[in-house]
């Protein structure tokens, strides 16, 4: 009762889960984002493409038992395809099981006009994606048509995505052809798949930037999470020889061979300008 009197009971869905308290959406979420229009000289060429991996799961159950109504955050998604796309790249969407990308609506920027546009852009894709086995069969061999896997943040990018196989073969894919990798918060949570059958962790030594679980670990006391979190990623990166670079939830972006990363949700529009310059300069 008191919770709910200070507006920081975590919120109560209509399945059961919970969304965020009212005083975590207003400290952890923002009705415009950041992002800046920037004119970049377009990519011309033929590795135009950049498959997304969103999530397809909706709900995280906490230590308690509690479920925490998730997906991918869309700041973490949008902002940085709206860089990517100014760039002149485009998207392919997909989810392991071709099921619909899952967001995490209540923080959706509802004033943010070029956010709104680019979501509205890609919805049909969102809804009716790739299914990630379709294209391992069909699209690994187009190498060069690709320039990047993008993996978005959001705690729902922890669901189903750290443990499957074809995850982990799309990014030995990308690494083996010198493609570009970016993820964000906990998106990083998708190199896990390549430890997968005891094999050896393709970013170890790498510098990475990573939701700190040091602040997961606080958010339940605003109500931001319904509970502890399930497992911690921070620490398991530096367990796997990560040099995770960033102790904040904070705009740090970092840049480690073909690997683009960002610390949360405050890094989207930096993590879209560093990888958008990033790919044009590799690219020419």
């Amino acid at each position: 009762m008191l919770k709910k009197l200070f507006g920081i009971a975590p919120t109560l869905e209509s399945d059961g889960s919970y969304s965020p308290s009212k005083l975590a959406l207003k400290l952890g979420t923002v009705d415009k984002t950041d992002f800046e229009h920037i004119s970049y000289d377009k990519y011309e060429g033929k590795k135009s493409k950049i498959l997304v991996i969103f999530t397809d799961q909706k709900n995280m159950k906490m230590q308690n038992g509690k479920l925490f109504s998730t997906g991918n955050h869309p700041v973490e998604a949008l902002v940085p395809m709206l860089h990517l796309k100014n760039a002149g790249f485009e998207f392919e969407i997909a989810t392991i099981s071709g099921k619909p990308a899952v967001f995490e609506m209540w923080a959706f920027p509802e004033k943010d006009e070029n956010v709104k546009a680019i979501y509205e852009e890609y919805k049909s894709n969102f809804e009716k994606p790739l299914k990630l086995q379709d294209f391992i069969d069909n699209s690994m061999t187009e190498m060069a048509s690709y320039a990047a896997v993008f993996v978005p943040g959001g705690h729902g990018s922890m669901l189903g995505i750290p443990e499957n196989a074809n995850v982990g073969k799309v990014l030995t894919w990308a690494h083996q052809n010198d493609l570009f990798t970016i993820s964000l918060c906990h998106g990083p949570g998708s190199f896990l798949t390549t430890t997968l059958n005891k094999q050896k962790f393709l970013y170890e030594g790498y510098n990475m930037a990573v939701f700190p679980d040091s602040v997961d670990k606080m958010t339940p006391k605003i109500g931001y999470l319904p509970g502890q979190m399930p497992w911690g990623l921070s620490e398991k990166m530096k367990d796997l020889g990560v040099n995770v670079v960033n102790s904040k939830s904070d705009k740090t972006v970092c840049l480690d061979r073909k690997l683009i990363t960002g610390a949360s949700p405050l890094a989207s529009n930096e993590l879209g300008k560093l990888a958008a310059q990033t790919l044009l300069d590799e690219l020419k």
